[in-house]
């Protein structure tokens, strides 16, 4: 019974998770716009949530999640002989060439930003829900 109450709870923690190292990524991206050569990084977001919940694209149970590996490799950042799981950055293709050969659209950048924000947003709201609902489905009649 606990297994079921807590198996969404779970699932929009991981996204929380990635919702955030996502932020990082977009915010470090942003952050070396003038820097030149520098290369913009993202992941696919859905991808690293199916892993990250072990659930493949048909919603089948596929292995355990990475988002708790994730987290602890922010938290070990620096350190070095860690192994850890984590979702796979890949380069943006730009949408227009620089002469100094940095890639970063301020505009996609920006967009996907507050995109992201909104949803990590949207997300922390779900899980509030979900938590008074239970609350309240525990309580008993006497408790006014």
């Amino acid at each position: 019974m606990i297994n079921r109450l807590t198996e969404s709870l779970d699932f929009h923690a991981q996204a929380l998770v990635l919702r955030s190292e996502r932020q990082r990524v977009i915010a470090s991206n942003i952050a070396n716009a003038d820097t030149p050569g520098y290369k913009a990084r993202d992941f696919d977001f859905a991808s690293a949530l199916r892993s990250a919940t072990g659930v493949s694209s048909g919603g089948d149970r596929i292995g355990s999640g990475i988002a708790q590996n994730v987290a602890a490799d922010i938290g070990r950042a620096g350190q070095s002989g860690t192994a850890t799981l984590a979702p796979r950055l890949r380069y943006s293709v730009p949408g227009q060439t620089h002469l100094d050969n940095n890639t970063v659209d301020m505009d996609r950048e920006r967009a996907a930003f507050m995109n992201n924000a909104v949803n990590y947003e949207s997300t922390l709201r779900f899980v509030n829900s979900s938590v008074r609902t239970m609350l309240e489905a525990m309580r008993s009649p006497n408790q006014g």
